[in-house]
């Protein structure tokens, strides 16, 4: 029997990216050169927001997406953090409203007036405060409003209340630092990755521990939720240091589904799902390029389509939002990829090429919307409950009305699970230990010439005087 080549079906199989014009980048900025494993970018229907190099503080831009072009250098910034900013996050049902963390230990929320920035913010509205080392991730949920985690350097995720401004949960079952959270469709469960090479699923409200895995074979880097498949994929290292993606069953770690190498390079791969078209994207810190795929139920559940190529490098990407994408020009995902070398953000779109200019129904299924399922109390108290689901055909426009209201509360200890956050603090990691112990080193050199300078002065000065008590003294 002849051998014949098998050909998938799919409506995704022509999916090409398309880079936007310079004039429709954003040009002159200078992004952060800090080497944190995070994007420093983040988009939504609104603004473009953007981690910055600054001296003294760390601080981020805001630009509405329609302010294309040169950004001038004395553009206003988001610049009240004392710390590098290491995170940022756009609220999904508040346009207007963007959590940072930062170096300097606090998370911080802030409210972007209407049209942008017209001079520096230096005041937020909310200033967090439960971490005792700097905070590297924060992470909101994606059915309740108001409800914020964030992970520290101090092996703890605490869940954020930001009706009441506390902490209302700490989870303590990390062992080092947590490198990435995700949460699955409806906000029930968390995944998370961690340097002690765990993979985890958590019941955050309880902070009980579903499943682990030990990752010795397959280092996991990132984690993210496959929808409602009730899968995980996680992006990592292979025991050969080859670049490697894995899937998982959430409800039993013990084994991969399927593990697959991409490449040799060393650069870290993060993952992107888009739960209405079953597509995966893969883009590796470093790369110029951008693979995807296409997500099964039944094996082999990976099919590789093709990839975006650019020779320019990406340090980081943002994600635009369903209900921000151009529906009329087939538009299903959009990136707006960080360019260090050029000060660029550059919008890349990824477009189903179709002839029919009419709105494209089996491309735009209805996709969670801009209003929240759940209150705060509601979630807190055990109920689960879908996105609130919007068409993109009529309702993409639709602005929420959801305003954020700061508390008023006064400074005071963070107690958590009977724990004051701000007076526990935990041991320090080795790395620290590392850096404490060079900066030493450093201080001891400076104040060892401190004292050599001073040892030769006072010999010269000692040299002086002999030579002025030999002067013969005149009669």
């Amino acid at each position: 029997m002849s051998w014949r080549p098998q050909y998938r079906s799919s409506k995704f199989r022509n999916v090409y990216g398309k880079a936007a014009g310079r004039e429709q980048c954003f040009d002159g900025i200078a992004i952060t050169r800090n080497v944190h494993d995070n994007h420093f970018c983040a988009v939504n229907a609104r603004f473009l927001a953007i981690v910055t190099e600054s001296a003294g503080g760390g601080s981020f831009l805001v630009i509405p997406l329609e302010q294309t072009g040169r950004i001038e250098p004395n553009y206003p910034k988001v610049c009240g953090h004392q710390g590098n900013v290491l995170d940022i996050k756009w609220n999904p049902f508040i346009e207007n409203i963007i959590a940072s963390c930062s170096e300097d230990t606090s998370v911080r929320i802030w409210e972007i007036p209407e049209g942008g920035l017209k001079r520096n913010m230096t005041e937020a509205v909310l200033e967090l405060y439960g971490h005792s080392r700097r905070v590297g991730i924060v992470e909101w949920h994606p059915t309740t409003n108001n409800i914020l985690l964030s992970a520290g350097y101090d092996y703890k995720v605490l869940i954020w209340n930001l009706e009441v401004g506390e902490p209302v949960k700490m989870l303590e079952c990390h062992t080092d630092v947590i490198l990435c959270m995700s949460f699955n469709t409806d906000g029930s469960l968390l995944a998370t990755t961690c340097k002690d090479k765990k993979l985890r699923v958590v019941e955050p409200r309880s902070g009980r521990v579903l499943q682990e895995a030990s990752c010795k074979n397959h280092r996991v880097n990132r984690v993210v939720f496959l929808g409602s498949t009730k899968r995980l994929l996680t992006t990592g290292v292979s025991r050969w240091n080859t670049r490697q993606i894995a899937l998982w069953d959430q409800e039993d770690l013990s084994m991969p589904l399927i593990e697959e190498e991409i490449d040799g390079l060393s650069g870290l791969l993060f993952p992107f799902y888009d739960a209405d078209t079953h597509m995966l994207y893969l883009a590796g810190k470093g790369d110029g390029n951008i693979r995807y795929y296409e997500i099964g139920s039944e094996k082999p559940y990976l099919s590789y389509l093709t990839e975006f190529r650019s020779p320019a490098p990406q340090k980081g990407l943002g994600v635009m939002p369903k209900h921000g994408l151009d529906v009329s020009a087939c538009e299903i995902f959009r990136f707006y990829k960080l360019i260090t070398l050029k000060g660029l953000i550059e919008p890349i779109s990824m477009i189903v090429p179709r002839r029919s200019e009419t709105y494209q129904e089996d491309i735009y299924p209805m996709t969670p919307g801009t209003e929240p399922a759940l209150t705060p109390d509601e979630w807190l108290s055990g109920v689960n409950r879908d996105p609130i689901l919007m068409s993109l055909k009529e309702g993409y426009k639709r602005n929420s009305k959801i305003v954020f209201k700061a508390p008023v509360r006064e400074k005071k200890s963070v107690v958590v699970n009977g724990i004051d956050l701000l007076e526990n603090v935990p041991p320090r990691t080795e790395n620290e230990l590392l850096r404490m112990f060079f900066r030493q080193q450093d201080e001891i050199r400076r104040l060892k010439d401190e004292l050599s300078q001073k040892d030769i002065r006072i010999r010269q000065l000692q040299l002086e005087l002999k030579n002025f008590r030999n002067i013969p003294k005149n009669n």
